[in-house]
């Protein structure tokens, strides 16, 4: 049974940096799309950013400019570069995995909190 794996979150201060990867443990045949969400506390689960098959990328408004998602195929694992973090970023990051065929996968989530 294929299980994504997250890891990378923290704790960080105001303006500083994480690296977030999610790494499928089975293999997936035929991924259409990455994608990271995330959810803070009170709030609905938001779509960060998504990376297609063919690279292309597309992000929340809110992370434009600040996030970097990008993959690795041949691994089956996405990243997310998060720069210039601010404390309304502060949630819980789930990665997102969308085949071809069949349903979703989904990640268990890692906590990123940053202080102000």
């Amino acid at each position: 049974q294929v299980q994504l794996v997250e890891s990378g979150g923290g704790l960080v201060q105001n303006g500083g940096s994480l690296r977030l990867s999610c790494a499928a443990s089975g293999s997936i045949f035929g991924i259409k799309a990455m994608s990271w969400y995330r959810q803070a506390p009170g709030n609905q689960r938001e779509l960060v950013a998504t990376i297609t098959s063919g690279g292309s990328t597309s992000y929340a408004d809110s992370v434009k400019g600040r996030f970097t998602i990008s993959r690795d195929n041949a691994k089956n694992t996405v990243y997310l570069q998060m720069d210039s973090l601010k404390s309304e970023d502060t949630a819980v990051y789930l990665c997102n995995f969308r085949p071809v065929l069949g349903s979703n996968y989904w990640g268990q989530g890692t906590q990123v909190t940053v202080s102000s």
